[in-house]
């Protein structure tokens, strides 16, 4: 399980979107795995078990989210803050733009995504992790490279 940390740690932050949220969720995804390691089935991979259930409680965030209504940090209001000369030459990099774009794919297509494209998984255990068919993974995957070279095509400085 600590092996998988790292890869966790990467797919909760890409899911989310944010550093902090993303370690929240791999917190939460680690107590989750730790309290019911008795659901584990041996022979199987617990990277993929993880990545479930970082995925499920991600899920369950976002309609709890949806419930709640749009939540605004304080520190994000424009009245109380000046602004951020780190976080405008961060928006400008190339990374900031490409987790922007990566945030602009659905979260079903995010996922696809992250587990094959940065975790490095076959479509196969992206299907298995995620419980859909290979196909899906192909076209959910397809449609994601398709969504961030339309958000990242825009040139330098435009990604919104």
């Amino acid at each position: 399980m600590i092996a998988a940390l790292p890869r966790l740690r990467r797919f909760c932050q890409g899911l989310v979107g944010h550093v902090q949220d993303g370690d929240d969720l791999m917190q939460s995804t680690v107590e989750r795995a730790l309290s019911r390691a008795h659901q584990f089935v041996p022979g199987t991979r617990v990277d993929s078990w993880m990545f479930r259930i970082a995925r499920n409680l991600h899920i369950d965030r976002v309609r709890a989210a949806g419930r709640r209504g749009q939540q605004v940090p304080v520190d994000e209001l424009p009245e109380t803050m000046g602004e951020d000369g780190r976080a405008t030459v961060e928006s400008r990099s190339d990374l900031a733009a490409a987790q922007r774009a990566l945030q602009a794919v659905p979260d079903d297509q995010r996922a696809a995504f992250l587990l094959v494209v940065v975790e490095g998984l076959s479509y196969r255990e992206a299907a298995d992790v995620l419980e859909v068919p290979v196909g899906t993974i192909m076209s959910r995957l397809a449609r994601a490279r398709g969504r961030i070279e339309q958000v990242v095509g825009r040139g330098p400085g435009v990604v919104q």
